[in-house]
């Protein structure tokens, strides 16, 4: 009984606040828009009984997901959200990954100090901390008034209301969750390792290449995750930093629910994005429990 009930309760909160409300997206993606509150039908009314589920259930249609395929802007939203939510995770990981090498191999007296300096930006708002890289990368913020002042440029950049102003949000935001992960792995890494590498003729370089980075694998996969499923359908930095010229899925999921009103579209954008993002994990995860067994 004990087993059951730790079991379940995983089970029951992923019910509760996952799967009926995506349960829910998924019936208003299926509805047709209407100038109503809630904004759509049909919806289903128990006290109609049997004959009224059937005639609920044949009112839903697939055309709003028909619909994403003819407009472009949808698809396009889509592919851009996808790289700028794969180049983000790429640099997050080059600059994430020697900071938690660097906490991993510092004495075990400073790791905490340095985790707290990690976790500490997640004491501040995060919206408040958005807004200030507005000040800092700003024509007359900051950063250019530094560069101008070492005699770097000659003029202002422009880097607000551009992609690189996203890439430069969404690294600096998302950075602690690739460092932690990251960190975890290389911590448990055993550093006889290294040292029975480099006694069989290795380099440092070599060793790091061959143990290190293979024996961090999982950490780096995890953030890796942790950062691009949330970029994927970032709203505030694109919004902020990006400006009107940053497509992506994100900024049109706030337009169809909160300027078209267009509920039945978002929820099917919605959907989409659910299942680009849930696609990679389940087939990571099969892979993963493949190569157990192999080695079981």
């Amino acid at each position: 009984m004990r087993r059951l009930i730790l079991i379940a309760i995983p089970y029951l909160w992923l019910l509760a606040l996952f799967l009926i409300p995506f349960l829910i997206v998924v019936k208003i993606s299926l509805s047709d828009t209407a100038l109503a509150r809630p904004p759509y039908f049909p919806q289903l009314d128990l006290a109609t009984g049997w004959q009224g589920f059937v005639d609920f259930l044949r009112e839903l249609d697939f055309e709003n997901f028909t619909f994403l395929t003819t407009d472009d802007l949808y698809w396009k939203a889509y592919l851009s959200s996808l790289k700028i939510a794969l180049i983000s995770t790429a640099l997050t990981l080059l600059v994430g990954f020697p900071i938690a090498y660097a906490m991993a191999r510092a004495p075990e007296e400073w790791r905490p100090t340095l985790m707290m300096l990690v976790i500490l930006p997640f004491w501040t708002s995060f919206l408040i901390r958005v807004y200030s890289w507005m000040g800092i990368l700003s024509q007359g913020g900051l950063l250019n008034s530094f560069l101008l002042w070492l005699g770097l440029i000659s003029e202002p950049l422009t880097i607000l209301n551009t992609d690189t102003a996203v890439y430069i949000g969404i690294v600096y935001t998302y950075l602690p969750f690739m460092i932690l992960p990251v960190y975890a792995a290389l911590e448990k890494l055993d550093g006889s390792l290294l040292e029975a590498a480099e006694d069989l003729g290795c380099s440092r370089t070599s060793a790091f290449w061959l143990i290190t980075v293979p024996l961090s694998k999982q950490g780096v996969i995890a953030g890796c995750f942790l950062v691009f499923i949330p970029a994927m359908g970032e709203f505030v930095i694109p919004s902020l930093l990006g400006g009107s010229q940053t497509l992506m899925i994100g900024k049109v999921l706030y337009e169809e629910f909160f300027s078209n009103r267009d509920w039945p579209v978002a929820s099917a954008v919605a959907v989409v994005l659910l299942l680009i993002l849930i696609i990679p994990i389940v087939l990571f995860q099969r892979n993963e429990q493949k190569q157990r067994e192999s080695e079981g």
